[in-house]
């Protein structure tokens, strides 16, 4: 029951993360950023509230919250990690296919990542 209640916050607070992501994303190449500050830009913004509501919401326990800056070491650690295969990702889209097809890749991409970031951040940072 632990997994279905968590696993529903996650794809919820998820949906919200990839909207601010993807919008901050669409904007700044939109006013001339290139595509990999662009998508820094936007994982950032869309990290920072994903701590927050996973770690105040999907993976707090009977105890409250499952904040803190050990949590936050390993979230941004992890965060690292999926932000170069993404950027690596999107770059490549947008070198291969254009901007508009990286626009339209990007949901694609952050939305592979994100099935296998659950399992991570459950056994990993929120723990």
């Amino acid at each position: 029951m632990r997994l279905l209640r968590q696993g529903s916050h996650y794809l919820v607070f998820g949906v919200l993360q990839l909207v601010v992501d993807w919008a901050v994303f669409v904007v700044l190449t939109a006013l001339g950023v290139a595509p990999a500050p662009a998508n820094l830009a936007g994982r950032t913004t869309g990290a920072l509230l994903g701590f927050w509501l996973n770690g105040r919401y999907t993976f707090a326990d009977g105890d409250g919250h499952r904040l803190g800056w050990r949590r936050f070491a390993r979230f941004w650690a992890l965060w690292l990690v999926m932000t170069v295969v993404s950027t690596v990702l999107v770059a490549a889209v947008e070198s291969h296919l254009g901007l508009h097809q990286a626009w339209l890749a990007k949901p694609v991409v952050e939305a592979g990542l994100a099935m296998a970031n659950f399992f991570l951040m459950r056994h990993l940072v929120y723990r």
